[in-house]
């Protein structure tokens, strides 16, 4: 299978394999006007198997929700078809609106409108805490 390349764009590599469509909806790809590619379960000497996403259009991507859902991900800021930038994750600090907290007393479940934040707890066991209640969100990657 033959993809064309990009000549102005972005491309998220080394998505772990299974999970394009988790990044694509997270992201609100569909709400982009450009081409997109879905590549699943492509091979990888790395990974033995990954996914790829190309984005044919230049937008402003939440680095945060990424290093969330996969650190692992590489990305790819692609100018007249050459790679002018990459950049590699990390599990953030704090993400914000990506998890709700499953406290049924906690503010963010009582109050409309308030953010569901919370703070990296524990970077081994990807442990996250809201900022509200101190509930724990573990990601399960």
């Amino acid at each position: 299978m033959k993809v064309d390349s990009i000549k102005n764009g972005i491309v998220l590599d080394h998505i772990t394999a299974g999970k394009v469509m988790e990044v694509y909806n997270a992201l609100n790809l569909d709400k982009l006007d450009c081409t997109i590619a879905i590549l699943k379960n492509v091979p990888s000497h790395k990974m033995g198997h990954k996914d790829i996403l190309k984005i044919d259009n230049d937008f402003d991507i939440d680095l945060d929700v990424l290093g969330y859902l996969d650190h692992n991900i590489t990305i790819s800021y692609i100018k007249d078809g050459k790679t002018v930038e990459k950049k590699h994750l990390a599990l953030p600090e704090r993400i914000k609106n990506v998890e709700r907290c499953k406290n049924p007393r906690c503010i963010t479940t009582v109050e409309r409108g308030i953010d569901q934040e919370f703070y990296l707890a524990n970077r081994e066991k990807k442990i996250y805490r809201c900022i509200y209640c101190d509930s724990k969100v573990e990601h399960n990657k």
